[in-house]
């Protein structure tokens, strides 16, 4: 076995971990946000669908048939992708500067990626 490769445990775990861990950073983030209206109607919904997508992959990681599967990770794969879009909503308005949002935009676009291959590759 190579560095690289990991074994479905070990996977579901890393998943597991960068899911919640990027919800506990983006809420963390959220409280230092200059709150204008604007910015605390989409940290709102960003933090609703961060969690979301977090709460859903622990959810999938215990279904009870690839069909339960497949439905979560379905919902996984919009929560993080509606996730993104509040990130680059905060950063095209400019209610946060690219820098500080960018780590963020990076890890949920590679979740949605990975997720949505997970998803793929399920039997109905």
């Amino acid at each position: 076995m190579n560095k690289y490769s990991v074994n479905k445990a070990e996977f579901i775990e890393e998943f597991k971990n960068r899911t919640k861990g990027l919800a506990v950073s983006v809420i963390l983030f959220y409280d230092k946000m200059l709150k204008t209206e604007a910015s605390k109607i989409i940290g709102k919904q960003l933090i609703r669908s961060v969690t979301s997508t977090a709460a859903n992959y622990r959810a999938a990681c215990i279904a009870r048939s690839n069909r339960e599967f497949f439905a979560k990770m379905s919902i996984v794969v919009e929560e993080a992708d509606e996730t993104l879009f509040w990130l680059e909503m905060l950063r095209d308005t400019k209610l946060v500067s690219e820098a500080d949002v960018e780590p963020f935009i990076k890890e949920i676009t590679e979740i949605v990626k990975v997720m949505s291959v997970a998803r793929k590759n399920v039997k109905k």
